[in-house]
């Protein structure tokens, strides 16, 4: 696992990195951190942005690896809402030292949710039948119930069902994000804890959406009986007293 060091886009020192990017000395920077040997997303750049106007250190990610000097469009940025909070910082050393932390506290959240991904690939396989396709894409087919983590979701074409790593909207400054594990069809979505056995969750799920399906199926039935049965009485001309 590469545990790259967030590089500036000047190459300078981290210091210099810090007090520019990290401390307003610029109206906008950008830090960035290599993440690579990813067992699916194999390696991607998360990306710190900070601006005077915004008033915030946004967190972006994205695939491949992104250098020194590289220009990345907005179409591939994942928009992950886990933004730094350096304003505890009494100085530029407690600076450095709350951007490091919470940077790592990322990585080991970007990391963990992408090695439970890949032990969700087999049981996904084997339980959804066919084969499962790796989705890179930033817009999914389906809705999430929460926000993407990474830029990265299995697809099992057959069921028509995407999983995808998902994390609650938390500032870095306080620990780890929250992590799960979302299942999710055109019309149906449910979150699993990380730890979670995949071959229940997955279980679960699609018992879930045979149960869904069926009642939908009874709604559709229902609504076409009540359909069928004013137009009877339109028939008839019924009137109203």
């Amino acid at each position: 696992m590469s545990d790259e060091r967030p590089r500036h886009d000047d190459d300078g020192a981290a210091d210099e990195l810090l007090r520019r990017a990290l401390l307003d000395a610029s109206d906008a920077a950008a830090v960035s951190l290599a993440i690579g040997d990813l067992p699916v997303s194999e390696v991607v750049t998360v990306v710190f942005h900070g601006r005077r106007d915004l008033g915030t250190i946004q967190t972006y990610v994205a695939r491949g690896r992104h250098g020194a000097g590289t220009t990345i469009s907005a179409r591939e940025l994942l928009r992950v809402p886990c933004d730094l909070d350096l304003g505890d910082a009494g100085d530029r050393e407690e600076a450095q030292e709350l951007y490091l932390e919470q940077a790592m506290a990322l990585r080991e959240a970007l990391v963990g949710a992408d090695t439970v991904l890949d032990v969700w690939r087999g049981p996904l396989g084997e339980l959804a039948g066919g084969d499962v396709a790796i989705e890179r894409s930033l817009e999914l087919r389906v809705p999430l119930p929460a926000h993407r983590l990474l830029p990265v979701a299995l697809v099992a074409p057959e069921r028509q069902l995407v999983v995808a790593p998902v994390c609650g909207a938390r500032a870095l400054s306080q620990g780890r994000p929250p992590l799960g594990i979302a299942c999710a069809q055109q019309d149906l979505a449910r979150i699993y804890p990380l730890p979670d056995d995949p071959e229940r969750c997955i279980g679960e799920f699609l018992e879930l959406a045979a149960v869904h399906a069926r009642e939908l199926a009874e709604q559709l039935a229902h609504q076409e009986a009540s359909v069928a049965r004013f137009l009877e009485l339109s028939g008839e001309d019924p009137t109203l007293h």
